[in-house]
């Protein structure tokens, strides 16, 4: 896990292939301000990486920002039930097989907006993608 600042670190995951090539993966682990975690684009779940992140703190929200951000999503909310899942439209409509509590649209209004703005870009027919701000480290 390496720290970007106060509250907001990343862990690199393994790489996964997309029309052959390897694209490595990340995720990001964001402490809110009431102790919770903020996961977005989770990595491929093992029990060693959730030891780490319950060291952290609670596992509130799961969020994926565009139709490719979706891969080990499932496993993570497998293993936080009572963690809240978001998702763009597009992966909403991609994993039918995850129960989405909501979907990042341009006019919804975020739970963790105290601590990290958001904004969505639409537009392309190929992908909309939801990114954000962690107010308190300007990352």
């Amino acid at each position: 896990m390496h720290s970007l600042g106060k509250n907001i670190s990343y862990i690199d995951g393994d790489s996964v292939r997309f029309y052959t090539l390897p694209y490595t993966t990340r995720m990001v682990v964001i402490r809110l301000a009431d102790g919770s975690l903020w996961l977005h684009s989770p990595i491929q779940f093992t029990s060693d990486l959730a030891k780490q992140i319950d060291a952290l703190g609670e596992v509130r929200y799961l969020v994926a920002p565009n139709k490719l951000h979706h891969l080990f999503l499932k496993d993570w909310q497998q293993h936080y039930p009572s963690a809240l899942v978001f998702g763009t439209e597009q992966v909403c409509q991609k994993r039918p097989d995850i129960h989405f509590n909501g979907v990042l649209t341009a006019d919804w209004v975020p739970p963790w907006r105290d601590d990290i703005s958001q904004l969505l870009f639409t537009g392309s027919k190929v992908m909309q993608e939801c990114v954000f701000f962690h107010r308190s480290s300007r990352t």
